[in-house]
């Protein structure tokens, strides 16, 4: 089959021929139709990222495809279907605290990394090999719709923020950082499992008023001038009245004090998720009050991907009309144009915006 291969860092994918993926019990080998380049791959492929991982790889991370051949454990998947292929995989042998990679992006971290080594390649190839639980069925398709149902990959993100926070119908939220992709679909999300309003921040204020055109008057932005004080009293106006949760999912480049701001404005008793980079670029750490968060009960949590079963769950609020993947405008390459499709990716990121290759 053919592939893109990353052989070492800060050189451009090669196109070869490689062996065909071996199928193994607990595997399932999927041919790969649309797979999506990240904005940040070339940082990754340049080694800038530090992600974790073993050279050389065949990269990708996860995407659509239909089955070609399922181990003997599987009792639902058949040759054919159609299936979005999850890139969080989870070790088998930690119930509680199990390893995470990213299949074809990080091991994440050193237990990851030895998972990685095994599901070692990701969907830049013709065909991948994917843990069977992370297959899951997206029902009939067309093969022209695949690039577009890549987006799960945008939404499932912020949808596991919302899922571990046990978002409702009817609640407030605050989207911090809402004007990058994975904030504006957790704009899109939120909406999608009935909030009653979304508070989007972020300091691109014709990003912002985009997102009030495209989804309604529940979108209440708040453009971030850089004073604390200030810019929290401009979210809880906004709101007008309690804020039930806060989803971080600011990038590395923002600071501390950005988080802060939106996570003191939550309700007593409200609910915190922090997903983005913040931290990772270097700089303070997260410094909060702690006697305003005890005396408030204010819970915040970290959170990294999403449960197994979001994937299953975001299918039905796309099948059911709640979330509308022609909000994405994609651009489509072929695997042969793949570091075509790393530049076009870093240079036309934002919100509801794709790169994708189709192998």
């Amino acid at each position: 089959m053919k592939a893109a291969i990353l052989k070492s860092f800060g050189t451009p994918l090669a196109i070869e021929s490689v062996a065909d993926p071996v199928l193994g019990t607990g595997e399932v080998i999927v041919d790969v139709a649309a797979t999506r380049m990240l904005a940040y791959a070339g940082e990754v492929f340049s080694g800038q990222r530090n992600y974790l991982l073993e050279l050389p790889v065949i990269p990708g991370p996860g995407g659509i495809g239909r089955v070609r051949a399922v181990g003997p454990d599987a009792t639902h998947l058949v040759p054919g279907d159609w299936v979005y292929c999850d890139p969080t995989v989870r070790s088998r042998d930690d119930a509680v605290s199990p390893d995470i990679m990213l299949q074809g992006l990080t091991g994440g971290s050193e237990g990851g990394l030895r998972l990685h080594k095994y599901f070692h390649d990701g969907s830049f190839a013709e065909r991948m090999r994917v843990p069977t639980e992370n297959v899951t069925r997206i029902g009939t398709l067309d093969a022209a719709e695949a690039p577009a149902w890549c987006a799960l990959g945008t939404l499932l993100v912020p949808y596991g923020g919302f899922l571990v926070a046990d978002l409702k119908a009817g609640e407030t939220v605050v989207v911090n950082g809402a004007t990058g992709a994975f904030g504006s679909a957790g704009v899109a999300v939120a909406l999608a499992m009935g909030a009653r309003a979304v508070i989007a921040t972020g300091r691109n204020g014709a990003v912002l008023e985009d997102l009030a055109r495209r989804f309604g008057a529940r979108v209440r932005p708040v453009q971030m001038q850089g004073d604390e004080e200030r810019d929290r009293a401009r979210i809880v106006q906004a709101a007008s009245g309690p804020i039930d949760c806060v989803l971080d999912l600011l990038p590395p480049a923002a600071t501390a004090v950005q988080v802060r701001t939106a996570l003191l404005a939550v309700r007593p008793y409200g609910r915190v998720v922090l997903m983005g980079g913040v931290g990772m670029a270097g700089g303070a750490g997260l410094d909060l009050p702690y006697a305003w968060l005890m005396r408030n009960c204010v819970s915040i949590r970290g959170q990294w991907m999403y449960p197994r079963d979001a994937a299953v769950r975001m299918i039905g609020l796309v099948r059911a009309g709640l979330v509308n993947l022609e909000e994405f405008a994609v651009t489509t390459f072929g695997l042969d144009e793949i570091n075509d499709a790393v530049a076009h990716a870093a240079a036309n990121a934002g919100p509801f915006r794709m790169t994708i290759v189709c192998p």
